[in-house]
């Protein structure tokens, strides 16, 4: 749907995050006095109204069925289900759904786009991928799920456009000269509503891939995506991988791990899977390869906030599977390591981290949250040589955390689920993480090199 069908329309934005307020900018660049009207939450209305736009109507109610179906286009944010009844029902009677990341590709069909996803790891993929063909002169856009909605770009020119897409955004993407699916786990499972349904929508974007890239390290990755007609790797030993403590391409070694200013072998997976797009993407590699040493990680992503009272904190609040916790754990061998986890609880099983944790335990887990209870309940049916504390919040979790940690030891928060049962998202449970380890600072800031460069 491009925004010239709307003209005239009756059209409703739902949602008033940062990607709502693009849409509604980008609809009254086009349509300056057109009827909108505004659903959102009762804290957003006075902001929305504030705007002085007399042609938009805001309703703090969340819309029906009813509702929705006065409307004949919908602009919705992609954090709302689009598997929720209303929204269905709303279909049935001739209401039609997109978003702004699918009025931006309707718009920009011939754009160059690389569009990364993945349960883990895209969004420093995607950054990488951007670092590296910028410091090959390329001008570059850093856009989408990472923290910068692409209708804020609106009308603006890259050669090459770096895309994050959630699992929320793949059926709405499209064309793409090239796909990446970094890893395939579980996730999101109160938006798509099962496991297998959060498979089938991740992979929506091999649909739109002229080319696609996957990681060969995934079985059930590889098996999905075996049909693919022009379907590429990275972490096979023929490409793009990780031995020997650097990263390498074929037998060559490129560029030492230890150079690497990212944590975890997980993090030196993920440039392996940067430098291959870039490849697969006609540019070189092996000659972007150096600046890898110049990237600046992400925020709370295993961010080293720094020491206090003997203490060292590491913030990685973007974990919200228990498969990232696990991967941040590994990523500090050797170390005394209290691991705080739990948040928002979607149903994930947690059988696969306790058996993980037993067999290879921390010195001790302090679990907190709505998720807590019931992943505290798989750590005691499974057994660990560990110490287990229960708290309600995290900030009894910090401090309960504290207690527990020896000196020189590590308090890592990787949660292993969302924010929302706290906080408005990872970003505000990270600084308040940082505030009660005492440590606010640059380490909490703003991820940087987003839009075009």
């Amino acid at each position: 749907m491009r925004f010239a069908e709307l003209d005239g329309a009756k059209v409703a934005v739902w949602g008033y995050g940062r990607e709502g307020r693009s849409v509604l900018a980008a609809l009254r660049r086009r349509y300056p006095s057109l009827p909108l009207t505004l659903y959102c939450q009762p804290d957003e209305a006075a902001v929305a109204l504030a705007r002085g736009d007399s042609a938009l109507r805001v309703s703090a109610a969340p819309p029906d069925a009813d509702a929705l179906a006065t409307n004949t286009v919908v602009v919705k944010s992609p954090g709302i289900s689009a598997y929720k009844p209303e929204i269905l029902a709303a279909r049935e009677r001739g209401t039609r759904f997109t978003s702004g990341t699918a009025l931006w590709f309707a718009e920009n069909p011939d754009a160059r786009v690389a569009g990364i996803t993945g349960t883990k790891g895209k969004s420093t993929t995607t950054a990488l991928l951007a670092h590296l063909a910028r410091a090959l002169g390329v001008r570059t856009a850093l856009a989408g799920n990472i923290g910068l909605p692409l209708l804020e770009l609106d009308g603006q020119h890259a050669d090459l456009w770096t895309i994050e897409l959630s699992s929320f955004q793949t059926g709405e993407a499209g064309p793409l000269e090239l796909g990446a699916v970094v890893s395939l786990g579980e996730e999101h499972l109160d938006w798509h509503g099962s496991v297998e349904r959060y498979v089938t929508d991740k992979l929506k974007l091999a649909d739109v891939s002229r080319t696609l890239l996957v990681d060969a390290e995934t079985p059930a990755l590889m098996q999905r995506t075996a049909r693919h007609p022009h379907r590429v790797t990275f972490g096979d030993t023929g490409g793009w991988h990780v031995a020997a403590g650097a990263i390498v391409r074929g037998g060559q070694r490129v560029f030492e791990v230890a150079a690497l200013p990212l944590k975890g072998t997980h993090n030196a997976h993920n440039a392996c899977a940067a430098l291959a797009a870039l490849e697969w993407l006609g540019l070189d590699a092996q000659g972007a390869a150096p600046a890898l040493a110049t990237f600046k990680p992400l925020p709370h992503r295993l961010t080293a906030l720094g020491r206090h009272a003997g203490i060292d904190w590491v913030d990685d609040s973007i974990s919200t599977t228990p498969d990232a916790a696990l991967a941040a754990l590994e990523s500090l061998p050797g170390r005394k390591v209290t691991l705080i986890l739990g948040g928002h609880d979607r149903g994930l099983d947690w059988t696969h981290f306790a058996t993980v944790v037993h067999a290879q335990p921390p010195q001790a887990l302090v679990v907190q949250g709505a998720a807590g209870p019931r992943i505290a309940a798989t750590l005691h049916a499974v057994g660990g040589g560990y110490r287990l504390a229960e708290t309600n919040d995290l900030e009894a979790a910090v401090a309960r955390a504290k207690a527990l940690t020896p000196p020189d030891g590590v308090v890592l928060l990787s949660p292993g689920a969302p924010s929302f049962d706290q906080f408005r998202n990872y970003v505000e449970r990270g600084r308040t993480f940082a505030r009660l380890a005492g440590l606010e600072g640059d380490a909490t800031g703003e991820i940087t090199g987003l839009g075009i460069a």
